[in-house]
């Protein structure tokens, strides 16, 4: 595996689909943006949000990178969350997020009393396609 291909597919300008586990136990997909510490899988969300119920109850999630350059460089990763990062680093992650995805400096659909969480993701298994 690559795992430099892997870093770059989760740095770069691409949409990921994190999928989290509903109480029932049927799956949530939803599309996201995406980062990485070199080690683990970040995503940044707001603690309103049904993806973050879902994984305050089951950790268990899988997400899916597409190079939005190319359809055939993609990676499918398995993992648990491992952590939940909160106050002014995630308020300061989705700004950079915003920066890369958007070209703005601040995130412009920040709801007022909205909570920002860095959900950080250990990868279990790995699964690249180049």
């Amino acid at each position: 595996m690559q795992i430099q291909n892997v870093i770059n597919l989760l740095k770069g300008k691409n949409i990921a689909f994190l999928a989290t586990l509903m109480p029932d136990k049927s799956p949530q997909v939803t599309p996201v943006w995406i980062d990485t510490d070199g080690t683990h899988v970040l995503i940044n969300t707001a603690t309103n949000r049904i993806k973050y119920k879902n994984i305050t109850r089951d950790p268990r999630v899988a997400v899916s990178v597409v190079d939005a350059s190319n359809p055939y460089n993609m990676v499918s990763i398995r993992g648990i969350v491992e952590d939940i990062i909160r106050g002014k680093e995630a308020d300061d992650h989705i700004d950079a997020l915003a920066k890369r995805y958007l070209g703005v400096d601040r995130y412009p659909f920040r709801r007022e009393g909205e909570e920002r969480v860095i959900i950080r993701i250990k990868p279990k298994s790995i699964f690249v396609l180049v």
